[in-house]
């Protein structure tokens, strides 16, 4: 079973969230459907980048790092 790191981005306001899930198709329905506080006030939102870890540790240790300021520049220029 793999874990996911996920970025989203808003089409209201094209500003960015991180996180992770061991589902991101369901994760991503219930962002757009606003059962995500952090992120109902901004849908509609697409998945832009995601990546695949083989434990549930890695990928929220990948989300932290993503939240960091060397995070934010990798996926700058991933992006």
């Amino acid at each position: 079973m793999y874990f996911y790191t996920y970025v989203l981005k808003s089409k209201k306001d094209n500003k960015l969230y991180i996180g992770s899930s061991g589902d991101i198709k369901t994760r991503l329905k219930a962002h757009n459907a606003g059962e995500v506080e952090s992120t109902k006030s901004r849908r509609p939102l697409e998945l832009i980048y995601f990546e695949a870890c083989t434990s549930k540790k890695k990928a929220e240790d990948r989300e932290l790092y993503f939240k960091t300021g060397f995070g934010r520049k990798f996926l700058k220029n991933r992006l």
